[in-house]
């Protein structure tokens, strides 16, 4: 992801939304989360959110620009973000590509041939 970001970036704005807790210590918690001690309950406030943003950012070394969301979840209600997505939003407003749940289902050549299509011109790596 961080070379088709490194690809794309001067031609498409990338971000990452942080959302809700998939795997929150106070609810669904998975051996996975705990066995790495990412240990977080499900965020009270914005500044939590915030926070632990900030913390998966620095800890998994994420370039791309993070946005927080909102407390109400209403862009991972809408687009169905949790636990993970990729998404490609056209210019137009319309969704040009929506992924499988990730990590699992995530298709990074399917993501870079939609980014492709959408900037007219492959770009060399």
């Amino acid at each position: 992801m961080a070379e088709i970001y490194r690809s794309y970036r001067d031609s498409v704005e990338f971000f990452v939304v942080y959302v809700q807790e998939a795997h929150p210590t106070d609810g669904w918690q998975v051996e996975s989360n705990v066995q790495e001690s990412v240990l977080f309950r499900q965020h009270q406030s914005y500044g939590e959110r915030e926070s632990v943003a900030q913390s998966c950012s620095v800890d998994l070394r994420i370039d791309l620009p993070i946005i927080i969301e909102e407390m109400d979840n209403a862009v991972d209600e809408a687009y169905g973000a949790a636990p993970e997505r990729l998404y490609l939003v056209g210019v137009d407003g319309r969704v040009a590509y929506h992924g499988g749940a990730g990590p699992h289902f995530f298709d990074l050549d399917e993501w870079e041939q939609a980014i492709e299509a959408c900037v007219g011109v492959a770009v060399g790596r």
